[in-house]
């Protein structure tokens, strides 16, 4: 019998029925897809809020994958866990997450490869109410035909640890890699867009550390930084909002960005 981890947001930051659930998530790819006229990227940096929130910002990278909707059979998901605290990057000892739009099967090949490095554990508490990794799942199951998971929440690890278990898990062009991560929290509006008009120059830059309060998804960014510069990851970011652009106030906001990195095809590696 397959251990499957259930849903544990839907119906708060997205809808819990399959029909509303895919009637949000193909308009707000829609929207995007417009905007997205970008080479297709090796990896991409989502935020994880209600889609009220940030849908919109994460749909602007979502949508840049169409051209290889088919291509790509293995998703490397990297989020902060925001309420278990865990030492590395926890695995949740799970065959499948459950989503209104079905299963999405866990990969166990790459499970393999990676379960017995020090800084890998399997924590399914970790896992279980963890938003930041559910949240981006309704998005792959639409913009993809038929993929493989490997959830990783990120808890207390180095940026080489982080590092470490991407380039494990790097791949060809059948690997996408999906960090998760918000920006600035519960600062005024103006305040907010400046400390992260320097995050994500520094995500641009390749160049950490980036903190958590600078990003609640710090520890999983800041090792993807250093994977990203060894493979010669090209940056682009794709849309920068707040929460008081969207469904929020101005007066305490969360701050939204998706990134892009490509593969610079002239760098030989």
């Amino acid at each position: 019998m397959l251990n499957i981890r259930p849903s544990a947001v839907a119906g708060t930051f997205y809808p819990i029925a399959r029909q509303a659930l895919e009637k949000d998530v193909n308009l707000l790819l829609q929207e995007a897809s417009a905007a997205s006229g970008q080479d297709v990227p090796k990896a991409i940096i989502v935020p994880h809020a209600g889609y009220i929130y940030s849908g919109q910002t994460a749909a602007a990278a979502y949508a840049s994958l169409a051209a290889v909707r088919s291509k790509i059979r293995r998703v490397v998901l990297l989020g902060p866990v925001h309420r278990v605290a865990v030492r590395g990057l926890a695995l949740p000892g799970a065959d499948a997450f459950a989503t209104p739009l079905g299963n999405v099967e866990l990969d166990q090949e790459a499970l393999a490869a990676i379960k017995n490095m020090p800084q890998v554990t399997v924590s399914a508490a970790a896992h279980a109410l963890e938003h930041s990794l559910e949240v981006q799942l309704p998005f792959l199951q639409t913009v993809l035909e038929n993929f493989k998971l490997v959830p990783l929440a990120v808890g207390d690890a180095t940026a080489d640890e982080v590092a470490a278990v991407l380039d494990r898990l790097w791949g060809g062009e059948e690997t996408l890699i999906v960090i998760s991560s918000d920006l600035s929290h519960f600062l005024p509006y103006y305040v907010a867009q400046s400390v992260d008009q320097e995050t994500v120059q520094s995500i641009l830059d390749l160049r950490g550390p980036i903190s958590h309060d600078q990003a609640c998804g710090g520890t999983p960014i800041n090792g993807f930084m250093v994977a990203a510069h060894r493979h010669h990851l090209r940056p682009q970011l794709l849309d920068y909002r707040n929460s008081g652009d969207t469904a929020g106030e101005k007066n305490r906001v969360v701050g939204y960005a998706s990134f892009a990195f490509m593969e610079d095809q002239y760098l030989g590696h």
